[in-house]
């Protein structure tokens, strides 16, 4: 056999594995679309968000946002708290896309909590200034409250509810 015939036939091999080795590994990070569109709706919305805050309040509202967040330790643990959340939150989009269960529990525990902080500083049982929603009765601030978390809640059932999802999460 020629020389030139032998290095071809190495290369081809090679090429060939790499291939082989790029198609398995693409096979188990391939997430159904529910969950995708629950991840990405995850960091859609949080990002968003931000941008929408920070356009409304602009440099000094931010400014004016912070510093009246810091003015007492309990304040300023809630002000940390919300953006530990809000990291944790991002952590858990990029987590689901990956497989991981925990990453959807994680994020249904992070709602549960911004739930009941909102509900309770609305009712006056927090720091109802910094974190609350606006309301006459305990109905009207609790439709306020599901209408803002609508998205998330959608994003909660897409990530537990269609069977495809539920069999992603215990296949990985």
């Amino acid at each position: 056999m020629p020389r030139q015939t032998r290095h071809s036939i190495v290369w081809n091999t090679r090429f060939a594995e790499i291939f082989r080795k790029r198609s398995q590994t693409q096979a188990k990070l391939n997430a159904p679309t529910l969950v995708l569109v629950a991840a990405i709706a995850i960091l859609t919305t949080r990002v968003l968000d931000l941008m929408l805050l920070f356009n409304m309040l602009g440099v000094r509202g931010v400014m004016d946002f912070v510093h009246r967040s810091v003015q007492t330790w309990s304040l300023t643990l809630i002000f940390l708290g919300s953006l530990v959340m809000l990291c944790i939150e991002l952590r858990c989009a990029f987590v689901i896309m990956k497989g991981r269960n925990w990453g959807r529990w994680v994020f249904l525990a992070t709602q549960v909590i911004a739930v009941g902080y909102l509900w309770a500083a609305s009712l006056g049982w927090g720091y109802p200034e910094l974190f609350s929603i606006p309301g006459e009765s305990k109905r009207e601030i609790f439709r306020s409250l599901m209408t803002q978390k609508l998205p998330d809640l959608l994003v909660l059932f897409l990530l537990f509810v269609p069977s495809r999802s539920r069999l992603f999460f215990k296949l990985q």
